[in-house]
């Protein structure tokens, strides 16, 4: 027997509670919209630009390749 979409979504639902998770909903930006492109290029080259005056990004950066590196290390040896 087919159980009813209704259904099996509640039953989704009451399980992801259960694992003590709760539903949010979130607005994200509309891709289809002509603007949306331009507005992407815009906002990274803004981000461009306040990155290549930060000094220190570079380096938290690297540092945290580094950090990651180790981990990776790390895990494959367990």
């Amino acid at each position: 027997m087919v159980t009813p979409t209704a259904a099996r979504v509640q039953k989704r639902r009451d399980a992801m509670c259960m694992a003590g998770l709760r539903p949010i909903q979130i607005w994200v930006p509309d891709t289809r919209l002509p603007d949306f492109l331009a507005k992407c290029r815009h906002q990274s080259k803004l981000v461009a630009q306040a990155d290549s005056q930060d000094s220190s990004l570079e380096q938290f950066m690297d540092a945290a390749l580094r950090m990651r590196a180790t981990d990776c290390r790390k895990s494959r040896r367990s």
